[in-house]
């Protein structure tokens, strides 16, 4: 995402405002919430789509000592931008770019003895030793080693290596499967196995700089997760992890991004009229049409067609009729805006707009979802980006 952002005033089709005052507040607080422990600002997906640079220079301002990505190609432009200091990328593939992550001074993570012995001999090659995390599997059944045999082996092999000077062992970490859940059995028991884990590695002589486990979720509801490092997402942008956890503001948190966009019609129109494809909404009388020109190819979701709210002129409407790849329709019951009125899709809801969660109710999904899938179509706007806020 291009880091220049357009004027707050510029005549915008649609536009994504990023308030990065909001976004270190969130991150003060996250680590308010976590003292004990360092915090990781997690910035993969673009940053949840609100800009993986920008953000991640503001939230290293507020004060996270270690940013995190999904992919290794994510965490490389981190650094190409200057981004100093602790970065960590845990999705990789065979043949990935290990050499190029160990010359850039990333800590690597580790599942298996095939990611092991490539970042092994990619440190051999490069000369210099590889930071290396060894995740543990207890219990997300998704990345990370199994326990018993398969991590005493990959342990043992890690050690070898770091006897070696091929690598440095800093950190061992896994990854709930349902801290969004309070009180969910897993929670417990996934606990108890890393605790195990960690022992068990100990016990052979790793010496992590980190222990990590808790997520968003964890950082906030569960001190008992926080060990050495907290990794927080979605969070960071002031979205709640879970509305069973509480709403935002309930955290001390407030959400990073308002996506808006100017009407582009307005128009009369009578009753029985027909909107947008397959008519699946009829005008009941004679109203105004207002046309919002945005759409599932700039990550509105289609299955909100017909449930999406909308703030124009103070008022909430909801999207009549199915969402287009560029645009959708919403009916202003009789009142009649200005074309280039603004129409705010989500935002922090202070102002009376709906927020993310709002949209990914009337959509079936999470608020995750809602704001990382709006896209390169939609510029982004950076605000308040001095230190100040």
């Amino acid at each position: 995402m291009n880091e220049t952002a357009t004027a707050p005033t510029a005549p915008l089709r649609a536009r994504a405002e990023i308030d990065l005052a909001a976004l270190r507040a969130n991150v003060r607080a996250l680590r308010a919430r976590a003292s004990g422990a360092a915090l990781m600002a997690v910035v993969k997906s673009d940053a949840y789509g609100h800009g993986a640079v920008p953000c991640a220079r503001a939230a290293v301002e507020a004060g996270a000592e270690w940013l995190g990505t999904a992919t290794p190609e994510e965490a490389l432009a981190l650094r190409e931008a200057g981004l100093p200091g602790r970065i960590m990328c845990w999705l990789w593939t065979p043949g990935g770019p290990w050499r190029e992550a160990i010359e850039a001074d990333l800590d690597v993570s580790v599942s298996g003895l095939w990611a092991l012995r490539e970042v092994t001999d990619a440190a051999r090659a490069a000369g210099v030793p590889a930071r290396v995390q060894l995740k543990a599997d207890t219990g997300l059944g998704r990345g990370g080693c199994q326990p018993g045999e398969d991590w005493a082996e990959l342990v043992a092999e890690a050690l070898r290596a770091e006897a070696q000077g091929l690598l440095r062992v800093t950190g061992l970490w896994s990854h709930f499967a349902c801290a969004d859940e309070p009180g969910h059995p897993s929670i417990t028991a996934q606990l108890t196995l890393f605790r195990e884990m960690l022992a068990y590695a100990e016990g052979q002589g790793v010496r992590p700089e980190v222990r990590h486990i808790a997520n968003s979720p964890a950082t906030l509801t569960l001190p008992e997760s926080h060990f050495d490092l907290v990794r927080t997402g979605i969070a960071v942008y002031g979205i709640s992890p879970s509305p069973e956890l509480g709403a935002p503001a309930d955290f001390g948190l407030r959400p990073v991004m308002t996506l808006s966009a100017s009407i582009a019609l307005v128009k009369r129109v009578p009753g029985g009229h027909g909107v947008s494809y397959g008519h699946r909404y009829v005008t009941p009388g004679e109203t105004t049409l207002g046309l919002v020109p945005v759409g599932y190819a700039d990550g509105v979701p289609r299955h909100a067609s017909g449930a999406g709210p909308v703030l124009v002129d103070g008022k909430w409407r909801t999207v009549a009729g199915r969402i287009a790849m560029d645009q959708f329709v919403v009916d202003l019951g009789g009142d009649a805006p200005s074309t280039g009125t603004r129409a705010v899709l989500f935002g922090p809801g202070d102002g009376g707009e709906p927020t993310a969660e709002d949209w990914a109710q009337a959509a079936g999904t999470i608020a995750y979802e809602i704001v990382t899938r709006i896209g390169t179509r939609v510029p982004r706007v950076y605000v308040n980006k001095g230190q100040a806020g």
